[in-house]
């Protein structure tokens, strides 16, 4: 494996960024915040897809489709974070790393959104720092390539 991919999964309302409560949100529209993440993925030689839907079941399929075709995920469930155990199923299933993130700090925000049903079975979560934190999460998908990459090494090393 000489090439990593990852794919980006944004849930619903993401496709509003930039216009829904940009106090909240910020002012970055969701393609600028594709844009700067496949710069990153370029500048370390990985792949990068992206995906939006509204939908919850188009969101489960899309995680399903991942395994075998990508490395890593990193994924806003946004309000599906605190409502579906179909997307937290999805990804405990298929066992890829998967990063959450949400824009905004959750836990300065109304108590239904503090509970995160995904946390629990992704490698880490990055919340509150706007657009950025798919920048963090992209920093954080590439150390965890790294880390596999160097257990394949090692492993090939102890075959030969």
């Amino acid at each position: 494996m000489d090439k990593f991919k990852v794919m980006v999964i944004q849930g619903p309302n993401l496709n509003m960024l930039g216009l829904r409560e940009p106090n909240v949100y910020g002012s970055m529209r969701l393609q600028d915040i594709h844009q700067q993440m496949k710069v990153v993925a370029d500048q370390y030689g990985a792949e990068i897809e992206f995906f939006q839907s509204n939908f919850e079941g188009e969101i489960v399929d899309k995680i399903q489709e991942c395994l075998g075709e990508v490395d890593g995920i990193i994924i806003n469930a946004a309000a599906y974070t605190h409502t579906s155990v179909a997307i937290r199923d999805a990804i405990s299933a298929i066992n890829l790393p998967t990063i959450e993130v949400h824009i905004s700090n959750v836990y300065r925000r109304e108590e239904f959104r503090q509970k995160s049903l995904i946390a629990p079975v992704c490698a880490g979560v990055i919340v509150g720092f706007g657009p950025v934190g798919y920048h963090l999460a992209m920093i954080g998908m590439l150390q965890i390539f790294d880390q596999i990459k160097a257990v394949k090494n090692a492993q090939q090393a102890d075959k030969e």
